[in-house]
């Protein structure tokens, strides 16, 4: 994440006694001893239930008003911005809300879902176990982002405690399948869960994000000619005609990074990167392979038209296969399955981006920083399709997720209950103010 250009408006200025009152409530302890639940469930896609169960245990605990529902995955499937990379079938949705509804409401947004721990004698804790170690929580999920989620709802905690009454409504969503295609968030707005601003707690390292990159799944196959190993000439080996392909995405992916208009993007090296994260060729060590098959995603700027984004892809591949004879007469196949995350992005004159602005300001008395991230996210679906204004904003670094000993400041999570709880007194509106 970068500075970006846009000056982002909001008042920081000093807390009232009410925000002040709201910020010292953040029970740290509470905070963290719902984090150790979260973390102790092993909630991989179409395993969230227990962990969506132990969210709304917490709402109940706090008398927020809550809406708790089964996800009719079929009919969800029906819905054309559903996308998954896994095939659903089960789970729930989770809602709790507080506040009189006289005014604006905001959302408060998180994923439970984690991606797998991997191979487990690589960490140095263990993954579904929360440990804290010099002043770090570590656990798989800590960062993307139980431990955010975990803050927001000890931000809604602070605000009743403290004795504060919304005149507009806060809302916590705890969504699904945010990893594997954002399943989760589109029930949750075809529910009927939307707002007037949504704050999704990412980790952007407290960088007030109102852009994120999308990332589009491909696959690319490549035909091949089996034959016997030791006539490996009779054969057409894809490995070797995947070569040149190979070599012009890449050239693909330096030509659509080279100039990086949106200042929210400029200065990150590569904000729409092209990977090519699973390759796969063979059925026998001593048999040419058939085809060689390769899975990947492909970053896409918000604004960008994703026929045409898409379109130039295929077409890079077509140009790389034109040059060979064999690939002339048996052409590549390029296919978009999987998730499919389009970009978004949200105006940083919205009211969302300046409470948020401000209530940042008033704690560390300096501006905000604010720049796009490069990765999907939920946001895309709250802006898109439930045309809500949107930001991502959290601690922790994006990458300490979905790696061994995944950690983030305890220090950090706290901060973000005292500024959500600012934010949401700010935005919403209370008697008081």
């Amino acid at each position: 994440m970068n500075t970006g250009e846009e000056t982002v408006p909001g008042d920081g200025g000093a807390l009232s006694s009410e925000e002040r009152r709201a910020a010292e409530a953040v029970d740290a302890e509470r905070l963290f001893a719902l984090l150790a639940d979260l973390i102790a469930i092993e909630s991989v896609a179409n395993r969230e239930t227990p962990a969506q169960e132990r969210v709304a245990e917490e709402m109940r605990d706090l008398g927020l008003e809550r809406d708790v529902w089964e996800i009719d995955f079929e009919r969800l499937r029906r819905h054309p911005s559903y996308t998954v990379d896994v095939d659903r079938h089960e789970g729930l949705g989770v809602v709790g809300s507080m506040g009189r509804g006289e005014g604006r409401t905001l959302i408060l947004n998180g994923h439970v879902d984690v991606v797998p721990a991997g191979e487990v004698e690589r960490w140095t804790h263990p993954p579904f176990e929360l440990t804290q170690r010099g002043g770090r929580l570590f656990g798989r999920g800590v960062v993307d982002m139980k431990g955010q989620l975990s803050a927001a709802v000890g931000a809604a905690r602070a605000l009743r405690d403290a004795g504060v009454e919304l005149n507009g409504v806060l809302q916590i969503q705890s969504v699904i399948g945010e990893e594997d295609g954002g399943s989760g968030m589109l029930a949750t707005i075809e529910r009927g869960h939307t707002g007037d601003g949504a704050i999704v707690v990412e980790p952007t390292g407290f960088v007030i994000a109102p852009a994120q990159a999308g990332a589009l799944s491909f696959r690319l196959t490549v035909p091949g000619l089996a034959a016997h190993g030791a006539m490996r000439e009779e054969g057409v080996d894809p490995v070797e005609k995947f070569i040149p392909i190979f070599q012009r995405l890449r050239a693909l992916e330096a030509e659509r990074n080279r100039e990086v208009a949106d200042p929210l993007f400029r200065g990150e090296a590569l904000p729409y990167a092209l990977t090519m994260g699973r390759l796969r060729a063979g059925i026998w060590p001593s048999t040419v392979a058939e085809s060689l098959v390769v899975e990947g995603r492909y970053g896409v700027a918000p604004g960008e038209d994703l026929a045409g984004a898409r379109r130039a892809l295929e077409d890079a591949v077509a140009e790389a296969a034109s040059g060979d004879a064999w690939l002339r007469d048996h052409p590549p196949a390029v296919e978009w399955v999987g998730a499919q995350f389009a970009a978004a992005r949200t105006d940083a004159r919205d009211p969302v981006v300046g409470t948020l602005a401000g209530a940042a300001r008033s704690f560390g008395g300096t501006e905000p920083r604010v720049g796009g991230v490069r990765y999907g996210a939920d946001m895309r679906l709250l802006v898109n399709h439930g045309r809500v204004p949107t930001v991502l904003f959290g601690p922790g670094d994006v990458r300490e997720a979905h790696r061994p000993d995944e950690s983030v400041r305890a220090a950090d999570l706290v901060e973000l209950a005292r500024i959500l709880a600012v934010a949401a007194i700010r935005f919403c509106g209370t008697g008081a103010g």
